[in-house]
């Protein structure tokens, strides 16, 4: 509505400067969104340097449980956006992130036929600190642009884990272990993409996979808004 606008302003996810009525991003700023482009991993999405290669580093030393993924953004450009997606309260950015996702990735996701979205779950505690859970507004935007339901009560956190971003891959894994319950036992989805907002060696997206695919569905793929820096190539910058 326009007397919401009006009283409180949209803000650009960039610069968090407050936007004109109708707008979800300054003009300047869209420019700064760095897509990630091919070549791609064969399997995480993840933008190679090699176009001879199939795989990113991380891909070729993990087997993951999930089928297939893409990402939209590299990590480095969206990164204070996130920080203020996540835990600043800037609820309003899912509406243009959602919306790039399906106009950039819409033609992937459709090729997946997904029967429905799965956002990852946070814990009740961070849910309840955060005031909504940035994964689950990214799938409502997305589903209801594409059309496609969003399932967000199939899955549940019922681990309370540290940040992935303090841990190394092993750490990653086992912060997750168990942390995801399947919440209906009468599933009746054969293909299904899991939304986050980052992807970095695909830990928390496996965790989830892997439950689901012990619930029956078949195809687990992943949509995430951005790609993290691979923690083969990190340790090499420091």
């Amino acid at each position: 509505m326009i007397w919401i606008d009006l009283l409180f302003p949209r803000r650009c996810p960039v610069c968090d400067r407050a936007l004109p009525i109708g707008a979800l991003i300054c003009t300047s700023c869209a420019d700064k969104l760095k897509i990630v482009k091919p070549p791609f991993c064969r399997k995480c999405g993840k933008g190679l340097v090699d176009e001879r290669e199939e795989y990113c580093a991380d891909c070729m030393q993990t087997q993951h449980f999930y089928t297939e993924g893409r990402a939209l953004y590299e990590y480095p450009c969206v990164r204070r956006s996130m920080y203020r997606f996540k835990y600043k309260g800037r609820r309003e950015y899912a509406e243009f992130y959602g919306g790039e996702l399906a106009r950039l990735l819409g033609d992937v996701i459709r090729r997946w036929n997904p029967d429905a979205l799965v956002p990852v779950p946070l814990h009740r505690t961070r849910r309840r600190t955060r005031g909504y859970n940035q994964a689950q507004a990214l799938a409502d935007v997305l589903g209801r642009q594409l059309g496609i339901r969003v399932e967000s009560g199939l899955l549940r956190r019922v681990k309370k884990t540290v940040p992935q971003k303090c841990l190394n891959r092993e750490m990653r894994q086992n912060n997750l272990k168990k942390a995801f319950k399947l919440c209906r036992n009468d599933v009746k989805l054969n293909t299904i993409i899991v939304i986050d907002d980052i992807y970095t060696t695909g830990s928390t997206i496996d965790a989830a996979a892997a439950v689901l695919r012990e619930a029956g569905i078949k195809e687990v793929y992943f949509i995430a808004l951005a790609a993290g820096i691979s923690l083969e190539n990190a340790s090499k910058r420091q």
